[in-house]
Formats: structure tokens, sequence, C-alpha cells
């Protein structure tokens, strides 16, 4: 006996598609602040230059601590946002949230002698690298 196969012509998938995007909910992308911190780290001969992406974070809410050679930005990010059309509010929205990024260095960082500053949404962190003390040879008695 044969088997039994349905048929399906090719021309329907693209109207069942069309129908079933017709009745899903409208979504409105919130846009505008970072989902995660980007970064570009360079190593130089005495120091490492960091640039972190953070727009629409305010300086008083971004955050920087160095243990060693491990160096970790957090940032605190609200955003507001409220269209109108005549008058009326037609969509509100808002946002707060944390980020977060830490990363490790191939040197120690010096704490004291480090920079930092805020520019257009962009973090430029200077690190001084630690001075290493040369290798000492103990002697055997």
């Amino acid at each position: 006996m044969r088997e039994l196969t349905r048929f399906e012509p090719l021309f329907t998938e693209p109207f069942e598609d069309m129908f079933r995007r017709m009745f899903k909910p409208v979504r409105f992308e919130f846009e505008g602040l970072p989902k995660d911190i980007r970064i570009d780290v360079q190593e130089g001969e005495k120091a490492y230059t960091v640039k972190a992406d953070l727009p629409g974070v305010k300086k008083d809410d971004i955050k920087v601590e160095i243990d060693g050679d491990v160096v970790t930005i957090s940032a605190e990010a609200r955003e507001e946002k409220e269209v109108k059309e005549k008058g009326k509010v037609v969509r509100s929205e808002r946002y707060h949230g944390a980020l977060q990024r830490s990363f490790s260095l191939g040197h120690d960082i010096d704490e004291s002698a480090a920079e930092a500053k805020l520019t257009d949404g962009t973090l430029e962190l200077t690190l001084p690298k630690k001075a290493t003390s040369a290798v000492k040879s103990l002697p055997i008695h």
C-alpha cells in the first residue's frame, strides 16, 4: 500500500507568514543605552591605554577599580524617553540598569598614577605599569 502524503502548495507559506506577522503585537525597540561595555586596550612600553564606550552614561555614574592587574569598569545607566503626538503621550519608556566589565592585563597597575577621563561618551584610562624589580639571586650559605 502507498503512503499518504499531505499536499502543501509552495505559494501558501508566504501567505501564512504574512497573516501570522499581522496579528503579532507591535514591539518597539528601545535603543540608546549600551548593552555591554566595549573596550579597546593598547599596551605601550610604560602604560596601558584603555578606551571604553559608555554613551549616555554620566561621569558620576561610572566607577573604575584596579586590583593588581585586574581592572573593573562599572556604570549605572539610566534613560527616559517619551513620545508625544498632538499633546498626548503615545509611548513612554524607561531604562535603568547596571553595566560591568572586568579584564586582566599582563602587568600590575600603579594605581596612584592612573588617570581617567570621560569625553563624548568614551572613557579613556591611562594605566601605568608598576615598576618591576629586577630578579634578585640569593646567596646560598
